[in-house]
């Protein structure tokens, strides 16, 4: 199965995109729209989840929008991911992301939907490293700063 995830927001290019390529495809799809407009015609859809991670484990492709919560959750994974930015995203900060996880063999970046079909087929011969979180310090971080601040604050009394 194919799962296409854009996310809260909409991204209907994306979803018609992967509903004119599903006829074709040789696998079902299955596609998250969030608040898009666009209702695919050539795949099954829901527009949202409790959670999607039942969606990821059963896919064997997961095609997505460029947001940072699902491309890290589809990429710790391991799972073959074809992630786009999301042109109505006001900074285009997502393609910094894609680009970043690209170059670590996380994901393949389609830049142009007009390249989906062709990178759809790359990602299906290609092999994903699973990303993994980098250890994290921030809580020993904030808890030295807040002994740190009551230690001062207790020697102006």
């Amino acid at each position: 199965m194919i799962f296409v995830t854009v996310g809260t927001t909409d991204f209907d290019a994306l979803v018609e995109a992967m509903d004119r390529l599903a006829p074709a495809l040789g696998d079902e799809v299955v596609a998250q729209i969030g608040r898009g407009r666009y209702e695919p015609k050539n795949l099954r859809w829901f527009r949202s989840a409790p959670s999607l991670e039942p969606y990821y484990r059963q896919a064997s492709l997961v095609v997505s929008h460029g947001g940072m919560g699902t491309v890290m959750e589809v990429a710790a994974m391991g799972k073959p991911l074809v992630a786009l930015s999301n042109p109505d995203r006001y900074d285009r900060h997502q393609d910094d992301l894609l680009g970043y996880m690209e170059r670590q063999g996380h994901l393949l970046w389609c830049r142009d939907l007009a390249d989906l079909e062709a990178d759809l087929r790359r990602a299906r011969a290609m092999t994903f490293t699973p990303y993994v979180a980098p250890p994290t310090r921030i809580h020993e971080v904030i808890r030295e700063y807040l002994a740190r601040v009551a230690n001062e604050s207790s020697g102006r009394r």
